[in-house]
This record gives C-alpha cells, sequence and structure tokens, in this order.
C-alpha cells in the first residue's frame, strides 16, 4: 500500500469509526491548542484532561495567563509534573501579550520559536490552529508508520527519526493537515497501541508488514535502554507555633520554582545513607546542626519511604517533623509560613503526597 492509500484509509476510519473525545479537539484557537500541547507533553490525556479544562476556565485567554502572578499558575499546574512546561508557559504566554500584542504566531517558524516549544508541537499547533501543512510526529505517529510500513531502524536513531519524519510528511494531507494529524494520532492511541494492539479489527491489516512478519511486538525499535536514578531525599518539618520552615527551590532541576522543607540529598554514601535509613543518625549529623544548632526541640514523627517514578529518575523520600521551642536564628533562605499560606504555594508531587497523608490524619501541624 503505498502513502496514497493509506491516507485514503486513515481518513476512511476517522470518518466511520473514530469515537475519541477531548475537550480540544477540533479547537482552531490557537491559545487553547498551544495550552493543549503543551499540558500534553509527557502526560496522559486521562491525567492532562482535567489540567486543561482548569486552566482554560482560570485563564480564558492568553494575556489572563500572562497578567496572573507566577505562584497561582505553578499551583493550577501542581501534580503535573515536568515543570519546566510550565515556567516555559508563562515565558511564552508574556512573550505573545506584551512583544507580540496578544496576537499568537501564525507561521510555523515562529511558533516554533516560543519557549518549550519542538518540532512536534510547532506543527500540531500549525495544523489544527492554522491549517497549514505539517506532519506530527509523536509517539503515536512514529509506532503506526514504523508497523504499518516495516521500518526497521530505531525511532530514537537520527536515521530512523529522520526517515519517519519524511514518510509521515509524505502521507499527510496537505488539504486538510489538522484533521489527518488528528485521526493518526487517534488511530495509535485506540488501535494501534503500544501494548495489545486490536489487530484484528485495523483497517490496515491487510497491508502491515508488522503484522504480516509477526513484528507487532517488535515494532517500533529502540536503541537506547532507559535507565532510572535512584536519588534519596531528606526533608526536615521545623516546627515552630502553627508555622513550618520552607522555601521556594531556583535551582535548574525537576522542582525549579516549587517550593520545599528543609532538606537535602543523600549522595549515596555509607554514612549518608545510614542517616536516611535512620533519622536517629540524621539528626546528630553534620547538616543537621547547621540549621537547628543548640536550639531544643522535640521530635514528633519520622515517616516511611515515599517514592514518586519520572522518566529517568526514581525519588525516595523520608520526612522527619520536629517542634521547635524557638524560632531558628539562622534560617538561611528558609522562611516560617503557616498552613494557610501553605495551602496557595505549590509543592513537589512527592512532598504533597506526605502533605495530603497528614492533612487527612489531621496532624499536620
Amino acid at each position: 500500500m503505498h502513502t496514497r492509500q493509506f491516507r485514503e484509509t486513515l481518513q476512511e476510519w476517522n470518518r466511520t469509526e473514530n469515537t475519541r473525545q477531548m475537550p480540544w479537539k477540533g479547537e482552531k484557537d490557537p491559545y487553547r491548542v498551544w495550552l493543549s500541547e503543551i499540558i500534553l507533553q509527557q502526560t496522559r490525556v486521562e491525567q492532562g484532561r482535567a489540567y486543561y479544562e482548569r486552566f482554560i476556565t482560570a485563564f480564558p485567554t492568553v494575556k489572563d495567563l500572562s497578567d496572573a502572578p507566577d505562584e497561582r499558575i505553578f499551583k493550577l499546574w501542581e501534580g503535573l509534573g515536568y515543570y519546566s512546561r510550565c515556567k516555559n508557559l508563562i515565558l511564552s504566554a508574556r512573550h505573545i501579550a506584551l512583544e507580540r500584542g496578544g496576537r499568537f504566531p501564525d507561521e510555523y517558524e515562529d511558533i516554533l520559536e516560543l519557549k518549550g516549544v519542538g518540532p512536534y508541537t510547532a506543527a500540531a499547533i500549525a495544523s489544527f490552529a492554522f491549517g497549514l501543512p505539517h506532519a506530527v510526529v509523536d509517539g503515536n505517529v512514529l509506532r503506526v508508520l514504523s508497523r504499518f510500513f516495516g521500518i526497521g531502524l530505531p525511532v530514537d536513531s537520527t536515521e530512523g527519526r529522520a526517515m519517519l519524519t519524511g514518510l509521515a510528511e509524505k502521507c499527510l494531507d496537505r488539504e486538510a493537515p489538522g484533521l489527518y494529524n488528528q485521526a493518526i494520532m487517534d488511530f495509535g492511541a485506540v488501535v494501534c497501541k503500544p501494548a495489545n494492539p486490536d489487530c484484528g479489527h485495523c483497517p490496515f491489516r491487510s497491508g502491515c508488514i508488522a503484522l504480516k512478519e509477526d513484528k507487532v511486538g517488535i515494532l517500533p525499535l529502540k536503541s537506547k535502554r532507559l535507565t532510572r536514578k535512584d536519588r534519596h531525599f531528606i526533608f526536615v518539618l521545623a516546627e515552630f507555633r502553627g508555622s513550618v520552615y520552607i522555601r521556594k527551590r531556583t535551582g535548574k532541576d525537576i522542582w525549579e520554582n516549587l517550593f520545599e522543607f528543609i532538606g537535602y540529598e543523600v549522595a549515596g554514601q555509607k554514612k549518608g545513607m545510614r542517616e536516611w535509613e535512620d533519622y536517629r543518625h540524621l539528626l546528630k549529623s553534620q547538616w543537621f546542626g547547621k540549621f537547628i544548632g543548640k536550639h531544643p526541640f522535640t521530635v514528633i514523627s519520622a515517616s516511611p519511604v515515599y517514592q514518586q517514578s519520572l522518566t529517568h529518575q526514581q525519588i525516595h523520600a523520608r520526612f522527619v517533623r520536629i517542634r521547635l521551642e524557638h524560632p531558628l536564628s539562622d534560617p538561611a533562605d528558609y522562611s516560617l509560613t503557616r498552613k494557610e499560606e501553605m495551602m496557595q504555594l505549590a509543592f513537589p508531587r512527592l512532598l504533597n503526597d506526605y502533605l495530603n497523608a497528614r492533612t487527612y490524619e489531621g496532624s499536620l501541624f
């Protein structure tokens, strides 16, 4: 089957069988298209849907988003992860509102210059909002094309990516690029799935090379094996008269711009891991003494291990609550914050898991 036949078969499936519904599907407003695409980067549709609807309600226009305080935007993003996306969302909204007079860029090259926008996102916005002939190439598209055309090159290699991108452009319906792009992504999501694809009801089954050669479970190929780095953290909730010491992270990492308790990352040495595994060693450590000094305190509790899995990291954290008799004399960049104020600030999901558990038990601080 040639690319033209592939395109026509996909379009027929889209007309007659595609019932997938999403709140942004068919949207032409570039602001809403852009917002949905940024939210869906590294996020499943099921999770992203609620965030999209909350953002549209809170910020109906790009100017509304541009005018909002950073803390409010990050709080609304809280739990979605990959917070650099939120930072880029804010920067791009202010660029559009302040430097472009609220007019969203309507050419592919200009869209691509927005913070946090790569070739896939630019192609999606260009085709959905402006009807420009640019093929989207996401994981769904790579999988569908790799299987149907029997592409044996790794999709994460330069050569493989270039071949599949070229193939995607050849298959594209240049008269209705947005409709075609949505159709192939929907097809990959509901029929040609990563696991347990519905080959028995696939309209391409007679021409699919992967099905003919029994390679459906093999394609698409990947050359790089995903490895996760283990990271261990200790957080101390140092409480004084109904408030706790927190700070905003400013380092260039996964939690930039989020708030945290007094904490440090255990490097993995034997001594450090001992402190991580048993909070009594932590209380005698040089790190702990730097913050607490000789201030008297009472240990309230030490948590079990909390974990969070990210694409390239496995995060482990323990939380130790202490009650101070006096405020810290040198808290560095940490400041005492009441519970009511904390509820308005964005914390990493792992810390929120702990906070939510403590709140449920009625004993946050």
